[in-house]
């Protein structure tokens, strides 16, 4: 994807842990594509060991791959829209959490502050959710966003329906469709699963 080469594309991680492995995955394969990446951690995804793994192994294995060091406060967030650091974000693992302080521009993590002052230039936004209750509390958000401008998904599939029936998440080998067609305004298709 000649379209993705040289893209400046903040990186954020959210405390989907469960979804660690495939944003790592992710990133690789955006790293192949010649992308250069601003990784971004929420405050959680920073701090949180848990049976997913440890969060220092986590934030320094983004850091070796990325070749710069992880933003992971409000400050160092804020920058991101005014010194042009970033021509999209991806937020890689959009949790219900996230999901629902981006619906009502609520910036109090770096990851909100990350995506509000990247929307700042009007540029956008690729949320890939990752959350448990996506058809149920979470639906609200999802929908309110989908009618945001600037705004846009991966696209999205149930990830359990048996064991986890509200559950939804992005489809990570899809990243690269969905970055590049927001590039160009436009939102990949078809955004939800379909037989």
């Amino acid at each position: 994807m000649e379209e993705l080469k040289g893209k400046r594309v903040g990186f954020a991680v959210c405390g989907s842990f469960c979804t660690f492995s495939r944003c790592f995955d992710a990133l690789a394969g955006l790293l192949e594509l010649g992308c250069d990446i601003i990784p971004i951690m929420s405050f959680n995804a920073w701090e949180t060991d848990t049976r997913f793994g440890n969060a220092s192994v986590h934030r320094r294995r983004l850091e070796d791959m990325c070749g710069r060091e992880v933003i992971h406060t409000i400050t160092d967030a804020e920058p991101i829209g005014p010194k042009n650091m970033t021509d999209i974000m991806l937020v890689a693992n959009c949790t219900g959490n996230t999901l629902a302080k981006l619906a009502a521009s609520i910036t109090d993590t770096p990851v909100t502050m990350a995506v509000k002052s990247h929307l700042r230039g009007s540029r956008p936004v690729v949320l890939n959710i990752a959350t448990n209750d996506a058809l149920a509390g979470a639906a609200k958000n999802i929908f309110a966003l989908m009618n945001y401008k600037n705004y846009y998904f991966v696209p999205i599939v149930q990830d359990d329906h048996k064991n986890k029936p509200f559950s939804l998440t992005g489809d990570f080998s899809k990243i690269p469709d969905a970055l590049t067609a927001a590039l160009a305004g436009k939102q990949v298709q078809p955004v939800l699963g379909r037989l």
